[in-house]
């Protein structure tokens, strides 16, 4: 029963471990920094966690005889094909007073060491095999030969001889500071590397850590569940470039039957060409430095916010039937837009915390306050959305406008179909997140953000398709039907102010008289078409 007591304790400890520095960590790139970082204790050990990635196995390896971790020349050798953790500047710093206790002329008076292993070898770090839940080996552990008191316990995977990686640094006499020389670890074997500094000696309670580590896939430097992504925002910017050109041709075609909301279809285009080409170059700079550019970053996030921002605004006044069955918002025009702008400043706050946050800057609980916001935004704009639809369908059925009404339902399947597959992949989400919580599946999560990509695009799709220019305007356009109170003022067309909504008392001389006006806007059949019912 003690057996079985320590090795789930300990194996309980050690996915804690893994499962708390996956959600504190935030990383800034694939070079992870340490500014004076402190060691936290657990059990009898005391750890700092350098950091955690999905790295492919090295498309080039060494020979044998020339492998050697800890080899000043392996900087200068060729990086291309190769996988990689460097370790670079890493500077150990012990109190003074755990210093001067020790002799200064002892060779070693501390060790520090760092622990590199793939997340499946998590049970192989700790006593759960000497039947202990401690992490250190002690006095009694050593007995048997199996470990040495003051080191971190480790059992070797005779499928992957030297793994989980063990790399030492030793205190000298009474330095206050200890160098870790050069390494230059090469990844042979696909996995989530998981990277810890530990000591065992709470006589070095209070040491810090300062440097930098580099992690390096085969084709760059891109964490490997970015690595994909690169290529998907490589494809979405050809994918928009071909959208624009179509609807560019269409527009250019039917310039003069070009309505208001045409111009915020070519703007929700334009915007999403800028934010896919943005965030490739951006990937695509990351790969090749190591760090993430701050300029390019800052438009990419930037350009990302306007274009969510403006692709909600177009589904929601396209929902009220503005150039439809209204002219104009009307008196909801400032909400309309207060909604805009508020959504903007939450999303653009999660963009810059998600992609420009460095280790440690924020930890998961502080990140919830900035997507609950966005959360609730959306589904602020989803009912208003929904709630706005339908009273356009009721408008649209009452005044019997069937191309109208089929151009509407056609849109509310679509926008209906879309808000389903999205309440489906938040479950998936939370289902992949839950049952993944050390990042085992890393090699799938980046369709996780590029599904939300798609389907944004997929459904500028169809509203370019309902939507699109063509030589009979009319069939989509404000055609003057009666308005309701909150839809007075201006017409999209710009001929005339109609006040009261009733088109019925107007002499048949003077709508006889404007039809020519109406014809330059593609309006003259419709009011035609109403002069001969009558």
């Amino acid at each position: 029963m003690r057996y079985r007591k320590g090795k789930c304790d300990l194996m309980y400890v050690i996915e804690g471990l893994l499962f708390l520095s996956s959600w504190v960590m935030v990383v800034n790139g694939s070079i992870h920094e340490y500014k004076d970082e402190a060691f936290i204790p657990r059990f009898n050990s005391f750890f700092f966690h350098g950091g955690s990635e999905g790295l492919y196995a090295s498309k080039v390896q060494d020979s044998p005889l020339l492998v050697s971790d800890d080899s000043n020349n392996n900087n200068n050798k060729p990086i291309n094909g190769k996988s990689f953790i460097r370790f670079e500047s890493i500077i150990f710093r012990r109190t003074k007073e755990a210093a001067n206790k020790q002799n200064e002329m002892q060779q070693s008076t501390g060790i520090v060491e760092a622990i590199i292993l793939e997340v499946k070898d998590r049970n192989e770090i700790g006593g759960s095999h000497l039947n202990s839940d401690a992490i250190c080996c002690t006095p009694a552990l050593a007995k048997d030969g199996s470990c040495k008191v003051g080191e971190v316990i480790i059992h070797q995977d005779p499928e992957n001889p030297g793994w989980p990686k063990r790399i030492q640094t030793s205190f000298e006499g009474n330095n206050e500071e200890a160098n870790m020389v050069f390494h230059n670890v090469q990844i042979n074997k696909t996995g989530m590397y998981y990277l810890y500094f530990m000591f065992c000696n709470p006589e070095l309670k209070g040491t810090l850590i300062s440097g930098r580590t580099v992690w390096r896939n085969p084709e760059g430097y891109l964490p490997g569940k970015m690595a994909p992504l690169m290529t998907f925002y490589g494809l979405m910017s050809l994918a928009y470039l071909i959208l624009g050109l179509l609807w560019f041709l269409r527009f250019v075609q039917h310039w003069k039957d070009i309505i208001q909301l045409h111009y915020h279809i070519t703007a929700v285009i334009g915007l999403g060409m800028c934010e896919m080409a943005l965030w490739y170059f951006e990937y695509a700079n990351f790969n090749a430095t190591g760090s993430r550019p701050m300029g390019i970053t800052m438009w990419a996030v930037t350009f990302s916010a306007i274009k969510k921002t403006v692709s909600r605004l177009l589904l929601l006044v396209v929902s009220m039937g503005y150039g439809v069955v209204r002219p104009t918002l009307g008196g909801i025009t400032s909400k309309v837009l207060l909604l805009g702008v508020v959504y903007f400043l939450a999303s653009e706050a999660l963009e810059l915390v998600e992609h420009l946050g460095n280790i440690n800057d924020f930890s998961g609980k502080a990140r919830i306050f900035l997507v609950l916001p966005v959360a609730l935004l959306d589904s602020c704009f989803i009912v208003w959305i929904f709630s706005s639809l339908s009273k356009t369908l009721e408008k649209l059925q009452v005044r019997r406008s069937l191309a109208k009404l089929e151009l509407y339902r056609k849109f509310t399947n679509s926008l209906a179909v879309s808000v389903l597959l999205s309440v489906a992949w938040i479950g998936y989400e939370l289902y992949f997140n839950a049952s993944d919580p050390l990042s085992e599946l890393w090699r799938r999560a980046w369709i996780i953000p590029a599904f939300w990509t798609l389907l944004a695009y997929l459904l500028l799709w169809v509203i370019c398709i309902l939507w699109a220019p063509s030589n009979n305007p009319t069939r989509y356009a404000y055609s003057g039907e009666a308005l309701d109170d909150e839809e007075e003022g201006l017409s999209l067309t710009g001929s005339s102010v109609i006040v009261g909504g009733d088109l019925s008392k107007l002499d048949r001389k003077e709508r006889k008289a404007s039809i020519t006006a109406d014809h330059v806007f593609g309006l003259g059949e419709v009011v035609l078409e109403e002069d001969k019912r009558e």
